[in-house]
Parts: C-alpha cells; structure tokens; sequence
C-alpha cells in the first residue's frame, strides 16, 4: 500500500496505529498469562536504613542518576553482564524511584558488595585512579562534607507517610547514625546495598 495513501485518509491511519498498538500490547501481555511467577523466590527486600536514605539523597542530588540506570531489563545481554534482571518488589520503598534511561556509565542496580568500600572512595574521588577510561567526574568534596542528621528522621516520617514501614526506634536512631558521617560514608553506604536482596537469583 503506498504511504500516500496511509498519510492522506486520516481514518486509515487511526486504525492502522491501533492495530499496530494492539499487537505490541499483546506480545507484551499474553505470556504473563502463563507466567507462573515473576518474584524469585527468598527476596526479602527491606528499606535504606538512615545513613543509607542520606546517600540516596546525595546520589540524587549530584546527579548519578542521570547516567546510570537502576534497572536490569529481562534480556540476556543486560542479565549476563549484570544480574537477575529487577523485579517491582525492588522499587516498592523508592519515593522517586531511580530506574533512569540513560547508561552513560553502567546500570547499577547489582552494584553492591561487588567492590570494596576502600574501591567506592577511591573511585568517588577520581575515578581514573581505578578505571583510566572513565569519564565519570571526581566528586572529592563528599569526604569533606560532614552531615549532622538533624534532618534524617523528618525525611523518615515524610516516608513512612509514603508506605516505607520504618519503625519509631529505627526513626529515634536516625540522628546517631548519620551524625559525624561524611556524605562519601553515606553514598558508599547507599551503592553497597543496592541489589544485595537479589544476590545468588539464578535467572
């Protein structure tokens, strides 16, 4: 059929885009209909503790979303190279939750206990120390900068209120935990339990 023809009958073209909307949804849709299940089994996903919830905070704040992803999709070329691909469970306590779009850098969503944390500062601080290709920029200044938690437990309740079961003693604790801490303490914190409920799933 010529083009012309598609783009000129405005009515042909509304019932073309349907169809072609139509049999995406259904490649989409129609095998979870036999999927027997979509969470591995023995997941237990628990929210960031405090000093955790503070580095999620600064991953946010300088931008490491924007070039890593935190999503494994279900493909053999992303589970090969980075793990069980995500589940939604994993995503159930993220207020916003940090999937992104772009791997600028690569997806980290199995990321911890994959380096050590001696790795994490020396890669924060210039990454080219340990990848010399890297063109992810040095971000020293998190080991200068030392938080004080009088925020965290307000940041806490704002998330309860959001469906994150956190407890009044892990709320009251919050300020102990992060106090003295440097961002770079917090961040660290925040990269080495990402992924860790998924670790030993076997596609």
């Amino acid at each position: 059929m010529d083009h012309k023809v598609i783009e000129t009958k405005l009515w042909l073209l509304i019932l073309l885009i349907v169809v072609v909307i139509s049999f995406g949804g259904l490649v989409e849709i129609v095998p979870l209909f036999w999927q027997t299940q979509s969470k591995p089994e023995n997941v237990n996903i628990i929210p960031v503790n405090a000093l955790q919830l503070e580095g999620r905070d600064i991953y946010i704040r300088e931008g490491c979303h924007t070039c890593h992803t935190q999503m494994v999709r279900p493909l053999r070329a992303e589970t090969e190279r980075y793990g069980h691909y995500s589940i939604a469970e994993e995503s159930m306590y993220e207020h916003p939750f940090l999937w992104g779009s772009k791997r600028i850098g690569p997806d980290i969503a199995r990321v911890g206990g994959r380096y050590s944390d001696d790795w994490h500062r020396v890669h924060l601080n210039n990454p080219r120390n340990v990848v010399p290709d890297s063109i992810m920029p040095g971000y020293p200044w998190l080991e200068k900068n030392v938080m004080t938690g009088e925020l965290t437990a307000r940041k806490m309740k704002v998330m309860r209120i959001l469906g994150v079961p956190y407890t009044d003693e892990e709320i009251a604790s919050a300020k102990n935990m992060v106090e003295g801490k440097t961002e770079l303490d917090a961040l660290i914190a925040y990269l080495q339990q990402l992924g860790i409920a998924m670790k030993g799933q076997k596609e």
